[in-house]
């Protein structure tokens, strides 16, 4: 069952995304060579606590999941991409790292994720990374009043294609508002003018993720991370994005991406890799 929320509860909403923009600039100006990811996790947990904000991956417990989550963000190095289960590791020039985060405030969640490069950048890591940016930049653009759902998965996978990636479809974007995971599933790539009809107050986490030189991934003995079958590196950036009358709203914008200026969906991606 798909839950369209009025503007109202989308304002609370709104909220929520606003403190998940602001945990991960603060941890993404903290991410640096020799910080430990669990410094990382314990930063998260900080915030969260001051904030009064509840983890909604505290004691998360899917199917694919071994026992429950106990930690408030996913943190997944180089060629692991989602669900990385925090752990005693120092960080070392030129890694990859995605961070990704969901919270709930007042009963409201929100849901975003960022790839950042420790250290000096690797020209291949920038341009995978920026794969990930304008897909999501397209697919925001097109999560208009009247298209259709197809419509945002075929963008996000239109510019994957064109930067010289194929997207994995076994976990893509979701709706959320009162819980993490509502209807309907976003795939990561998708035909335009099908699915369900956009509707003001649909609420949605965008994510598109991908791997450098597969869409094959594995699971750690640790039953949650996710990686590259192939060992390649990965990138994930997500927002939540409510669709309104007056076009898409970016729950989850930060304000290091308004400082730097949102990628164009129309700029032409670099040839190079």
């Amino acid at each position: 069952m798909i839950e369209l929320k009025s503007p109202a509860e989308i304002e609370r909403m709104h909220v929520t995304g606003q403190f998940i923009a602001e945990v991960l600039d603060e941890l993404s100006s903290v991410a640096a060579v020799g910080v430990n990811l669990l410094d990382l996790e314990h930063h998260a947990r900080r915030m969260l606590e001051t904030r009064g904000a509840e983890s909604c991956y505290w004691d998360y417990s899917p199917s694919f999941g071994r026992g429950p989550f106990r930690n408030v963000i996913c943190l997944s190095v180089n060629d692991a991409v989602l669900h990385g289960l925090p752990k005693s590791y120092v960080l070392r020039d030129s890694d990859l790292l995605t961070m990704d985060i969901a919270v709930s405030i007042d009963g409201w969640v929100a849901d975003s994720a960022v790839s950042v490069i420790v250290g000096t950048p690797r020209d291949e890591d920038v341009h995978l990374i920026r794969a990930t940016e304008v897909a999501l930049a397209a697919a925001i653009e097109v999560a208009q009043v009247g298209n259709k759902l197809g419509d945002i998965s075929a963008a996000i996978g239109e510019v994957a294609t064109e930067y010289g990636y194929t997207p994995n479809l076994e976990f893509g974007g979701h709706g959320l508002g009162r819980t993490m995971h509502e209807a309907p599933h976003v795939s990561n790539n998708g035909r335009r003018g099908h699915g369900m009809k956009l509707k003001p107050g649909l609420t949605i986490a965008i994510e598109p993720w991908l791997a450098a030189t597969t869409d094959q991934i594995i699971f750690d003995e640790d039953g949650w991370t996710l990686r590259s079958a192939d060992g390649s590196r990965t990138a994930h950036s997500e927002h939540s994005v409510a669709i309104t009358e007056d076009g898409p709203l970016v729950l989850t914008r930060r304000k290091s991406e308004l400082a730097k200026g949102v990628q164009s969906p129309g700029e032409p991606a670099s040839s190079e890799r």
